[in-house]
């Protein structure tokens, strides 16, 4: 079986891949094009059955894309990529360093006199909860998360970091202000968004670690998302991404806790990030199985 590729933007032909057969699969066509083009190593490549179709599974076969002998791929670059590992760990390494640079150094940052002036508890708190949250990330990331994907477009690390470093530098700069005010509701309102942000993360964790359960090691295998015997993990009951609803939950007790506009702005951007990316993985779960709970929603459970 030969099989033609053209480049998806101008139909060009790049070159035919000769003595292929039937249970040839896409990933073994990425490698043959790598050996013949010695740049574009198999994950910078994609292919589809047309110009602008949907790139096509590295498991999938040449009989199943029905190709025939003379077939047709259409090529595209991804582009340079960096493993997700290393972006995850940029990207949630920097806001760690910024926000504890603008805790632990503020006379750098606001001026040699404002070195000793006192903190509110709830300052020391929020440098506390924050520096959790990240480290949490960063052990997630080595110890925890299995990717579906080895890599992802370079420019993500670029665009990434300015999102997470850019926040960590806004909020840090507000709550760690030498004229920072605590929150009007006292100690009750302090501690409450604390106990609540203790929560969610304990929840987001168990919700990774399911995940990570659900995918045996070294394998790309999906099924659908269930509660566990832990009680942190019903949610999956409504919701198909009880992660982000958690993930939301404590930067929304960490606003109410430092009762700091450019924490709830941060806030604010990452929900409707996170409703995105969830809303897109809700519908792909309703595609690929038949049998998907109805009642479940997305993010928010029986609403969004």
């Amino acid at each position: 079986m030969d099989i033609k590729i053209l480049d998806a933007r101008s139909s060009k032909e790049l070159l035919t891949l000769t003595g292929l057969g039937k249970a040839t699969t896409i990933a073994d066509v990425k490698t043959q094009f790598h050996l013949k083009k010695r740049n574009l190593y198999p994950d910078r490549q994609s292919y589809r059955t047309a110009s602008k179709g949907k790139s096509l599974k590295d498991e999938s076969t040449l009989e199943s894309l029905e190709l025939g002998n003379n077939g047709k791929l259409y090529f595209k670059d991804l582009g340079p990529q960096v493993g997700w590992s290393t972006v995850f760990l940029t990207e949630y390494a920097g806001p760690l360093f910024i926000y504890l640079l603008f805790y632990m150094r503020p006379a750098i940052i606001y001026g040699a006199e404002n070195i000793d002036k006192p903190r509110s508890m709830v300052v020391q708190i929020a440098a506390a909860c924050w520096s959790l949250h990240y480290a949490k990330r960063l052990l997630e990331t080595v110890f925890v998360h299995r990717f579906s994907h080895a890599t992802m477009p370079i420019l993500n690390i670029f665009k990434n970091s300015i999102y997470y470093w850019g926040f960590a530098a806004f909020v840090a700069y507000f709550v760690n202000h030498p004229l920072y005010t605590p929150p009007a509701g006292g100690d009750i309102q302090v501690y409450g968004g604390l106990a609540s942000f203790l929560l969610c993360e304990y929840g987001n964790l168990c919700i990774h670690v399911a995940f990570r359960n659900m995918r045996p090691a070294g394998t790309k295998e999906r099924r659908i998302p269930q509660p566990t015997g832990n009680p942190m993990t019903m949610l999956f009951s409504v919701v198909s991404c009880p992660n982000y609803t958690y993930e939301a939950g404590a930067w929304i007790s960490f606003s109410i806790m430092t009762q700091c506009l450019p924490a709830l702005l941060f806030t604010i951007a990452g929900f409707y990030q996170m409703s995105v990316w969830a809303l897109g993985k809700h519908r792909n779960y309703k595609k690929e199985f038949a049998s998907y709970p109805r009642g479940r929603k997305s993010i928010v459970p029986f609403l969004l």
